[in-house]
């Protein structure tokens, strides 16, 4: 015959104890300490550095030829990267030549032949690499790009729009790169 025997509450109470204050112990403390000043002049000295090695890249390609570019009407047209500034990121449009040698089916009045425009979404701040990593050959009018602002950006969005358009600006000028801005209705 089996007699249950009742255990008292704060034995109970004590075997629990560890699997209520766990969670807890591992949560930790949210305070993040703020890094010192010689961490922040570390961190910017790294920054400085980088835009400089960007800037260096980017002198290999040749300075832009005005004459060239500015003679293209349409953004269609334009063969150099260009860029659309949204809220969020920016899209790099550019035209690569095609591994593809064949013109069977190729060269549309839009762009040239063996050419195919690649779109690419990038966030501001890997704008510099993203733009290094472009081949010369996507150059044609030198070191010069195109900028817009997305279209049909909502009311709500067009302060941040803005703010990315000045980021840019700022970027491509460290850069080097001249910026041919281009408004909703065509060229500027």
């Amino acid at each position: 015959m089996l007699i249950y025997v009742p255990r008292p509450r704060s034995i109970l109470s004590l075997a629990l104890l560890p699997a209520i204050l766990l969670p807890l112990a591992l949560s930790g403390c949210s305070h993040t300490s703020t890094p010192s000043q010689a961490e922040v002049r570390a961190i910017e000295a790294q920054k400085q550095e980088e835009a400089a090695q960007a800037k260096q890249q980017m002198n290999m390609i040749p300075p832009p030829s005005k004459a060239r570019y500015m003679a293209v009407k349409s953004l269609n047209l334009w063969q150099n990267p260009y860029l659309t500034v949204q809220g969020g990121m920016v899209t790099l449009h550019v035209m690569l030549a095609d591994a593809n040698t064949s013109t069977l089916g190729e060269g549309g009045l839009l762009r040239p032949m063996g050419a195919r425009r690649r779109d690419l979404n990038v966030r501001i701040g890997d704008l510099p690499a993203a733009l290094n990593a472009i081949p010369e050959s996507s150059w044609p009018y030198g070191r010069v790009v195109a900028v817009e602002e997305a279209h049909e950006v909502p009311v709500s969005a067009r302060p941040q729009v803005r703010r990315n358009m000045e980021t840019v600006v700022k970027t491509l000028n460290d850069l080097g790169i001249v910026i041919y801005d281009w408004s909703e209705s065509g060229k500027s």
